[in-house]
């Protein structure tokens, strides 16, 4: 590749970033467009931040969506630090994290304890094991016994308890250390608050240069166009003359994100597996927590989805709800509830290959493999698949173009 080319970036997220400094410290110059006022102001800083290494995916007794998410989960400390230069260390959890088996999740104990066990014997053995969030090359599943899931819970919804090598890490935390090393880049260009409308080739056809049709007007041409909106990526595509195929849903959630007055010590908690809950507590005083039904605005499967009907109402009842629902399986959220600081409902969009409902089994939306690069000529469109899997993709396309 010239010296001299330059790429356009669409999205500002943790896979446009990632891609965006990857490819400026090659001496690229980088054009990053993004409707926000900043980088990583929707889903990438609005998550709760699970480094995904398969376990939640038990109703894909396949393994082919562990697979696929063991890799980048495995990378994604390594890459991330060498992207934003400092230690991940202060934004991880402590403690592994523990799923529960509700009583209605679509998969039993079982199942679930089976397929687990199947996951982290891959993880152990992974050659990058080692680079997790913590060391998981010697990793194991810990079934919690009676006592143990006794001191969590006296409800009868959860049936099993299982401590997993999985961790998580403060995705706020993570975005405020992007933003200056996006700003650090000299040969990186922002054009924030710029909505993109279409992109079509300059001249000499899809494997030429490209344009970018924006709210601000036309910008470039550029030797490549890099499509890594989340919302909106498929209306683009189509402007592109990549047609969209098979089957997506675009969900916008929201959760809470609370911090206590003083420490609170709780593990962290994935209830499982269907369309339940999390509690990630990422410093004692941090914490996310959400209830999936209750957070989910939007679900569609449309090119171009509705945007979320959002009320006053909505935002005041939201916590209420997640805390209830959660704190009637965990007692001891209350304690979370009670130190209460300070709160916020946020939320992003979310996109997946595959429809249908969490409580249905046989909904796609179990297996999470589907996801990756597509490419018409020059342009190029990419399904980030997780938060997790970001920067390990990052790298690989940005070795493949240069």
């Amino acid at each position: 590749m010239r010296k001299t080319s330059r790429i356009a970036i669409l999205g500002a997220g943790i896979m446009g970033c990632s891609t965006a400094i990857f490819l400026a410290r090659k001496g690229i110059e980088v054009s990053v467009f993004d409707m926000a006022e900043q980088p990583f102001s929707a889903a990438s800083r609005w998550n709760e931040g699970k480094i995904h290494l398969g376990c939640l995916y038990s109703a894909d007794p396949s393994l082919s969506t562990a697979d696929r998410v063991i890799p980048g989960g495995l990378k994604f400390r390594p890459l991330i630090e060498e992207l934003v230069g400092t230690s991940l260390a202060p934004a991880i959890t402590s403690e592994d994290d523990l799923y529960l088996c509700h009583r209605k999740s679509v998969t039993s104990a079982a199942e679930m304890k089976t397929y687990m066990e199947k996951v982290v014997e891959r993880v152990r053995n992974h050659p990058d094991a080692a680079q997790y969030l913590a060391d998981a090359s010697g990793s194991r599943v810990h079934p919690l016994s009676t006592s143990e899931l006794a001191g969590l819970t006296s409800s009868t919804e959860i049936v099993a308890g299982f401590r997993t090598p999985e961790r998580s890490v403060d995705t706020n935390w993570v975005a405020e250390r992007f933003i200056p090393a996006m700003d650090a880049e000299a040969s990186i260009q922002q054009f924030m608050k710029t909505r993109i409308t279409a992109v079509r080739p300059a001249k000499d056809g899809i494997d030429g240069k490209w344009e970018i049709e924006t709210s601000e007007g036309i910008f470039g041409p550029f030797d490549y166009v890099i499509n890594s909106l989340w919302q909106g990526r498929l209306a683009i595509d189509r402007t592109a003359g990549l047609e969209p195929t098979g089957v997506w849903s675009h969900r916008y959630r929201q959760s809470l994100f609370l911090r206590t007055k003083e420490p609170v010590h709780t593990p962290c908690v994935v209830i499982a597996t269907g369309p339940f809950g999390d509690i990630k507590n990422y410093n004692g005083r941090d914490f996310y927590l959400s209830w999936y039904s209750d957070g989910l605005r939007v679900d569609s499967s449309d090119i171009s989805p509705p945007e979320p009907h959002l009320t006053a109402q909505n935002l005041e009842n939201l916590p209420n709800s997640i805390f209830d629902h959660l704190q009637s399986l965990l007692p001891w959220v209350a304690q979370i509830r009670e130190q209460a600081e300070r709160s916020t409902i946020q939320g992003g969009w979310v996109f997946a290959v595959g429809q249908g409902v969490l409580s249905d089994r046989d909904s796609t939306l179990h297996s999470r493999s589907e996801y990756g690069i597509q490419r018409l000529g020059n342009y190029i469109s990419v399904d980030t698949g997780k938060y997790s899997t970001a920067p390990a993709m990052a790298r690989a396309l940005v070795e493949a173009i240069i």
